[in-house]
């Protein structure tokens, strides 16, 4: 018998958009296959991707990650031109990519990549239906953040 290795939780993450849920509101997420050519796939593996300007376009019943930068390694092969900046297609199924379309054309929903990350030998990209926050939204989830903080604080000094 062969034992399988346990990944360690968070050891696929590839990249992160932390950013999106300090702007956003995330009211569903969808987990997309991603389209890439063999250049983009070395340069993930070696850790060059930035999805942090990032978001997802939809035309023409697709949908397309918009704004990722994969930074191509120096060793790579001198006849293949690369494109840090390409729009890749995702790969969803019709019924995720009509909700989507739905969500975005009637109920004025953004949709914005949340993470990178590697699923088995699959690149995955995690999206998220958003709708904007407002500022005083934002100053209300840094007040709940730092009041955890100090609860936590708390609790710790009563329990001695």
């Amino acid at each position: 018998m062969t034992k399988k290795k346990a990944q360690k939780p968070g050891s696929a993450t590839i990249a992160l958009n932390k950013r999106a849920r300090h702007e956003y509101f995330i009211e569903e997420e969808f987990e997309a296959g991603l389209s890439l050519q063999g250049w983009e796939v070395k340069s993930l593996r070696a850790g060059k991707a930035n999805i942090s300007d990032s978001y997802v376009l939809l035309k023409d019943g697709e949908a397309f990650l918009f704004g990722a930068t994969f930074q191509p390694l120096a060793v790579a092969s001198t006849h293949v031109v690369c494109d840090p900046t390409r729009t890749r297609k995702l790969l969803l199924n019709h019924r995720e990519l009509s909700t989507l379309f739905g969500r975005v054309n009637r109920e004025g929903y953004t949709v914005v990549a949340l993470s990178l990350y590697w699923k088995n030998a699959w690149i995955k990209v995690r999206i998220g239906v958003a709708k904007g926050k407002k500022e005083y939204d934002k100053r209300t989830d840094i007040k709940e953040r730092e009041w955890q903080v100090d609860k936590a604080r708390i609790m710790k000094h009563a329990g001695r």
